[in-house]
């Protein structure tokens, strides 16, 4: 895959992501009922979080979905931190039973991190995906970010000499597990299958230009990388692209 420097962004880009995560005060509020995947027409949703981040991120963007007509399902991550291939494992036994309770294919909805791991969960089990939309995510190269956290990842991956399940590692940044995942994200994608790539040219976190994955729907919107997940601008065209999604499973 190409080579991404990491980068340093403005002052004024990092100030915006420290307020991006006021957006997730949304995560406190009125509860909005399940959907029974089964009785409604709406295509089920499977969300995965983003880096250092767990389900609870997606709380604001499930709320508005159910909203829409949508199930939706928890990636059962409780903090997006640990060995890509064994997360990978993780959302495939995931992935399968929910569209084995959905009765039918499942989209997939990824912020950053999470958005990377739904390109690799969609080449691996395409039969199980109605479509993928990825939201920040860095599809080129999975260290597509900056130089401040790529510091953090290596830090991790230093501090996990005991095989901590829950953290990276080493072989997750320059051993067989990187390769493996490099290009799995790298390979074709599934013909006939929606892919979308939101991604933010003011993104403070991921570089912008590893959001463009030439096999994906490339959508620009005006959003913080944090704030992406809470943005109405994004939930709205979330909306309407699963709406797509559902008119073409039926």
């Amino acid at each position: 895959m190409t080579a991404w420097e990491p980068f340093t962004p403005r002052a004024g880009l990092r100030g915006r992501e420290v307020l991006g995560w006021l957006g997730y005060v949304q995560a406190i509020g009125p509860r909005v009922p399940a959907v029974d995947p089964r009785s409604s027409a709406a295509v089920p949703v499977l969300m995965v979080p983003g880096f250092l981040t767990g389900d609870w991120s997606l709380v604001p963007l499930a709320r508005h979905l159910r909203r829409s007509g949508h199930a939706t399902f928890a990636s059962g991550v409780v903090i997006n931190s640990g060995c890509t291939e064994m997360l990978l494992d993780l959302l495939e036994h995931r992935l399968e039973r929910v569209a084995e309770e959905a009765g039918r294919s499942v989209a997939l909805v990824g912020q950053s991190r999470g958005g990377t791991l739904c390109r690799m969960l969609a080449v691996r089990r395409p039969e199980l995906v109605a479509g993928v939309v990825t939201l920040a995510s860095p599809l080129l190269h999975q260290l597509a970010t900056t130089r401040a956290l790529v510091a953090q990842v290596e830090f991790i991956a230093r501090m996990n000499v005991v095989g901590w399940p829950w953290l990276l590692t080493a072989d997750c940044l320059a051993g067989g597990c990187a390769e493996r995942t490099s290009a799995l994200l790298a390979s074709p994608w599934p013909p006939g299958l929606p892919f979308v790539s939101v991604y933010s040219r003011v993104d403070g976190v991921v570089d912008w230009r590893a959001c463009l994955d030439p096999a994906a729907e490339q959508i620009e919107v005006i959003s913080t990388h944090n704030g992406m997940g809470t943005d109405r601008h994004v939930h709205r065209l979330l909306t309407s692209k699963l709406q797509a999604f559902t008119r073409e499973q039926t």
